[in-house]
């Protein structure tokens, strides 16, 4: 038996930051989607668990590290199961690492759920939602894969209606910026909450969109000033609605309302910018 689980971008479309708590972690108002492209995530039925790692990114990934987030997710799911069985997992990793749109995150989540079909296991709903945040911040709404407001440090999750249909070009220089090192770059005070809620039309839900920011994004290109130069080359894409860097970047984003004018920006940014990662995909 084997399972295939797609592990989709996750991508901040605002982010602001609201405080600072004494343990260090950062209070958070975003509104978190996720774009039809990402990494895939196969796993077979074996005698002991182990992870092999394929795909244009591969090389990226430490398999053997003590914080790899799949291997992590895998013995934290035997262990809260209380279970020894195996699986051979194997990582299409497409992709970039360190890149604000929570590859990591999707992976340990993907990692998750696809054992628990192989194993035909059903863990405590409780158990699993803390392991998953165990594993980070990010991984419980990579759980979930769909449109949500996100609180707290990540684990306030609270579901929204459905947004309108768009599409979504990420872009991103293949520079991995290291999150904690975003955040120290910050300056100045905090922003106040803004979730959105209700029905939207596209147009309302780009303006309602620019009426918010991402509290990230200036002191990710004081380290990178290349995010400049992406957001930049997506800005001036045709019927471009909206172009923003993703959580703490580099990956940047264009909203789009038709699927061909984002396929045409996808192909436009890979012709000039061959070096780039680019992809294009449905939000959801």
């Amino acid at each position: 038996m084997s399972i295939t689980q797609q592990a989709y971008a996750k991508v901040n479309l605002y982010l602001h930051v609201c405080g600072r708590r004494e343990n260090g972690y950062h209070e958070l108002d975003s509104l978190i989607v996720f774009a039809q492209t990402g990494d895939l995530l196969h796993v077979e039925a074996a005698d002991r668990l182990s992870l092999d790692v394929v795909g244009p990114m591969a090389s990226y990934i430490d398999v053997s590290g003590p914080d790899n987030l799949v291997m992590k997710a895998a013995l934290g799911l035997q262990k809260l199961c209380k279970t020894d069985l195996g699986a051979q997992i194997t990582l299409d990793k497409r992709l970039p690492v360190a890149a604000g749109i929570g590859g990591g995150s999707g992976d340990a989540a993907a990692t998750l759920k696809a054992l628990c079909q192989l194993w035909q296991v059903f863990p405590d709903p409780l158990g699993l939602e803390e392991l998953a945040l165990s594993l980070g911040a990010d991984v419980p709404i990579c759980m979930k894969a769909h449109a949500n407001h996100v609180g707290g440090i990540g684990e306030v999750i609270t579901p929204l209606p459905p947004i309108p249909d768009c599409w979504m070009v990420l872009a991103n220089p293949m520079i991995a910026l290291s999150t904690p090192s975003v955040f120290k770059a910050r300056t100045g005070g905090f922003t106040d909450a803004a979730p959105m809620g209700g029905e939207y039309t596209f147009a309302t839900f780009i303006k309602a969109l620019k009426e918010r920011t991402n509290d990230l994004m200036a002191p990710a290109v004081q380290i990178a000033p290349e995010i400049a130069n992406v957001l930049q080359a997506l800005s001036v894409q045709p019927e471009c609605a909206l172009t923003r860097m993703s959580g703490s970047g580099a990956t940047c984003f264009g909203l789009f309302e038709c699927e061909k004018d984002a396929q045409a920006a996808e192909k436009a940014l890979q012709k000039c910018y061959p070096k780039w990662w680019v992809s294009c995909g449905k939000i959801i």
